[in-house]
């Protein structure tokens, strides 16, 4: 079968960054799916591993974990799913990747794709969405409200992928008045088409701005990046007793000037949940079925920005320095063989 892999991890300026390769078609064993790709999208850690993370023994690291594809085989204790479903889903961060025509992944971590989205526009979904879903109903636990707090949540990064689903999920599943942030005119303007209720400029002082609404303390704050460059403002704009989130990988976290306020804070990663096979392993599944319902009663939309092209070496270069650009919004997604 067709994958994308590297061996060496380096910049992606260099042509062996990502290069097409030939591998055999795996054999789905215990409750695993073979699923024949139809689209994949790159997500911020595809990037961070290209760079960083050396394949084991010098052999060939194939990257992805959103997808959308059909069902081709299962597993001997497979039962979600049959052959011909079409399923979407993030993988896991310890096994292969979905940059391949065929893949393997555990049922329990799977959802059935929308009916109402082509592949392409599924496939922009799955890791941001168990992302902000974790986040806001697992970890911060939004619906519980905080005392004498304002009633709303403040997205740091609201028009990249993981921002870009926590703005419609806060604002259609919760009464949360939603503060995003975003930079420039057409990413603030993205926001606003997603729900926010305000946006504000995180290039500009961030704690004056939301102070400026006149809506009080929001409860809960969610980083989805840069969170070392906004803490400080973070700690001035959030209530007492209130609860912050992040995703993204700051060389170094204080949270002593939190004790003040005796603020929670809470780290999200999708990842942990197949990583260690946890025994609430199959809320992914669950999840990830909830959020098909909601695409197909219109209640949320795809957050796919761009598709660039089939799922070649040659895009997934050009994908992965779009995303390292820092300046894309929503999610880019390849197509097809």
């Amino acid at each position: 079968m067709r994958a994308i892999a590297y061996q060496t991890p380096q910049a992606i300026t260099a042509q062996t960054a990502l290069v097409d390769i030939e591998l055999p078609v795996p054999e789905p064993g215990g409750r695993d799916l073979l699923v024949e790709i139809k689209a994949v999208s790159v997500n911020p850690v595809d990037t961070k591993l290209r760079r960083n993370a050396a394949p084991a023994d010098g052999g060939w690291r194939v990257l992805g974990f959103d997808a959308a594809g059909i069902v081709k085989a299962v597993g001997p204790e497979a039962t979600l799913f049959k052959v011909g479903d079409a399923v979407f889903y993030a993988g896991a961060i310890d096994r292969p990747g979905t940059n391949s025509e065929f893949h393997l992944v555990d049922e329990r971590i799977v959802g059935s794709k929308p009916a109402s989205l082509d592949f392409a526009a599924a496939a922009a979904l799955p890791l941001t969405a168990i992302t902000a879903w974790e986040m806001l109903f697992d970890r911060l636990k939004v619906r519980d409200g905080v005392p004498g707090a304002a009633n709303a949540i403040l997205i740091i990064g609201g028009a990249g992928g993981v921002g870009s689903i926590a703005v419609q999920l806060a604002r259609h599943l919760t009464d949360l008045t939603v503060i995003a942030t975003a930079s420039r005119p057409e990413t603030a303007e993205w926001v606003k088409s997603l729900g926010a209720h305000h946006v504000v400029d995180h290039s500009k002082p961030l704690a004056a701005q939301i102070a400026a609404l006149g809506i009080g303390e929001p409860a809960f704050v969610f980083s989805t990046t840069n969170t070392e460059d906004h803490l400080a403002a973070i700690v001035e704009a959030i209530a007492p007793q209130g609860r912050f989130g992040l995703i993204d990988d700051p060389k170094t976290l204080d949270v002593m000037p939190f004790k003040r306020k005796a603020v929670s804070t809470h780290w999200e990663l999708m990842f942990a949940r197949s990583l260690f096979q946890t025994a609430d392993m199959i809320e992914q599944h669950k999840l990830l079925n909830e959020v098909s319902r909601l695409v197909d009663a219109g209640t949320i939309r795809t957050t796919l920005a761009e598709t660039v092209g089939t799922i070649n070496a040659e895009n997934l270069r050009k994908a992965h320095a779009m995303v390292e650009s820092g300046r894309t919004r929503g999610k880019l997604v390849l197509e097809g063989f």
